[in-house]
């Protein structure tokens, strides 16, 4: 197994090391290709090509078998950053509800993260996720060279369970399929994550109220747009 606590590296690097092995678990314990020698039917031809067209896959359950301490940072920051990219309506509500699950978990306390088996078990493609994460890496490279641990009583004990809770909100928002509800929220649980990763309590805080606030815009405005909407209609009736 890959050392991944060799040198400091950032987050994202991070999870590009783990997802670099698993994808060469994956390869390793596929069945080796026929050779040309061997007599193979069409059939068991055409399916060879094809999974090995498709990549490698793994699974969320075994993705965070691979994680450490930071497991809980990790996982929902690589979950988030599929939600940061506009215009995206479906795959920001599959990774909502693992999303979900790790943060009441965290505000549980529970130590280490759980998914249940039907979530541990949905499979992604690894090559497709470590793209995501190096476009990511782009925007949020900067983000974490200026990171560093500092106010960790907001990250650990008591204080990791308010974060866990108060994260609750924005996922909840990636999870409904409406236009403006994953982006912005998903930005700022990216950036909580980064702070729980790096032990960033001031990191933590800028996550929280990025998701926060946009969360309780959106509900305000629609509550505006809907009274307005009721008025308009007793006005014109």
């Amino acid at each position: 197994m890959t050392d991944l606590h060799a040198s400091p590296v950032g987050a994202t690097q991070r999870l590009k090391a783990i997802l670099d092995m698993l994808a060469s678990e994956a390869m390793a314990a596929a069945p080796a290709p026929p050779s040309a020698t061997e007599d193979i039917s069409g059939a068991s031809a055409q399916t060879g090509e094809s999974d090995t067209t498709k990549g490698p896959k793994a699974t969320l359950g075994q993705l965070i078998d691979a994680l450490d301490e930071r497991a809980y940072g990790l996982m929902l920051l690589l979950l988030a950053i599929p939600c940061c990219l506009p215009f995206v309506y479906i795959l920001p509500q599959i990774v909502a509800l693992p999303m979900l699950a790790l943060s009441a978990q965290l505000a549980l306390g529970r130590e280490a993260p759980w998914l249940p088996r039907r979530l541990a078990n949905r499979q992604f493609e690894i090559v497709s996720m470590r793209g995501t994460v190096e476009r990511a890496e782009r925007y949020l490279g900067w983000i974490e060279r200026l990171s560093h641990a500092r106010l960790r009583a907001i990250s650990d004990g008591i204080g990791g369970r308010i974060v866990g809770a108060l994260l609750l909100i924005p996922c909840a928002s990636i999870l409904v399929p409406l236009p403006l509800t994953n982006t912005t929220p998903g930005i700022g649980v990216a950036v909580a994550a980064l702070g729980l990763i790096e032990r960033d309590g001031l990191l933590i805080i800028l996550g929280l109220a990025i998701g926060i606030i946009w969360v309780f815009l959106l509900v305000f405005l629609g509550a505006e747009a809907i009274s307005f909407a009721k008025d308009w209609l007793l006005n014109l009736f």
